[in-house]
């Protein structure tokens, strides 16, 4: 997993780094080797001011089938991050169930 983690506005501990990296494989692992670069951007919308302001954004790319984008904002910033990952692995479930449905009609034309 080619995984770059960026932040704005809040200081990326290592603890916070090594919470997204688990959060990640352990939504996306079943993907294996038809993941290309993930890119995770952690921000805090007002800054000190505090309010729901958490933002989780994730790109992700799902080698042949394109890149998917998902984002959650909440109070929480480790919510934030559990519910976009969760979000991208049923986006990537999605797309890879469409590819094979499509892959698997296209045959069943071919056969006579």
């Amino acid at each position: 997993m080619n995984l770059k983690i960026r932040a704005e506005n809040i200081d990326l501990a290592n603890a916070l780094k090594s919470y997204v990296e688990r959060r990640l494989h352990f939504s996306l692992s079943r993907f294996g080797d038809r993941l290309g670069l993930i890119t995770v951007r952690i921000s805090d919308l007002n800054g000190p001011r505090g309010g729901i302001d958490k933002a989780c954004r994730i790109s992700a790319e799902l080698v042949p089938f394109g890149s998917v984008r998902v984002e959650d904002v909440d109070a929480d910033l480790y919510t934030a991050i559990d519910r976009a990952a969760e979000r991208l692995g049923r986006s990537f479930g999605r797309k890879l169930e469409r590819a094979i449905e499509s892959r698997r009609g296209r045959e069943s034309v071919r056969t006579p």
